[in-house]
């Protein structure tokens, strides 16, 4: 009987094994992407209350311009780290697509943080109308739900896997006329 080298298929067992053996390069590509994210969200969180506190933008406006900064950022890390190993075929497309998710993922914090201060703030402004309100509802809740929108769209849309080859067309060999 000879020894299992470690890593071998055979010396792969149990459960935890298989799981980390299927979704492993999930893991891998989720904390990679999880990095990126957190240096944009550093960026828009900062570019946001400097806007805000320090220049008196309105708090829309003021997210608009901070994520669309961070977007930018965010896609030179996936592009170029998170997702390098993906196809680069057409860079146009990627870039448009992305900005695009990005605008989706903006969306549902915009409309989170609106929400929160003119819709509840309308009900309660010494609560929906603060500081701590607007980063909780952009930040918390809306880059929340915005970031599991991304995660999903950029793997899928933007930086696709290489293609597999087209199945080759079967001719009909039966006869339509009788």
């Amino acid at each position: 009987m000879t020894e299992e080298q470690p890593g071998s298929p055979r010396a792969r067992t149990g459960p935890l094994r298989a799981l980390v053996d299927r979704f492993g390069h999930l893991v891998h590509e989720l904390s990679k992407f999880a990095t990126v994210g957190g240096i944009a969200f550093l960026l828009d969180f900062a570019l946001f209350n400097f806007l805000t506190a320090g220049r008196g933008f309105e708090q829309v406006t003021a997210k608009t311009i901070s994520t669309v900064i961070a977007a930018t950022v965010a896609f030179l890390g996936n592009r170029f780290w998170t997702w390098r190993h993906r196809q680069r075929n057409n860079p146009a497309r990627e870039y448009a697509l992305f900005f695009f998710f990005n605008g989706v993922g903006l969306g549902i914090a915009v409309a989170c943080l609106a929400i929160s201060r003119y819709g509840l703030g309308s009900v309660w402004p010494e609560v929906f109308r603060t500081g701590l309100a607007d980063n909780i509802a952009s930040f918390i809740v809306g880059t929340g739900l915005g970031t599991l929108f991304r995660f999903w769209s950029y793997r899928r849309f933007v930086f696709v896997e290489a293609g597999t080859q087209a199945v080759p067309e079967v001719a009909n060999d039966r006869d339509h006329g009788a």
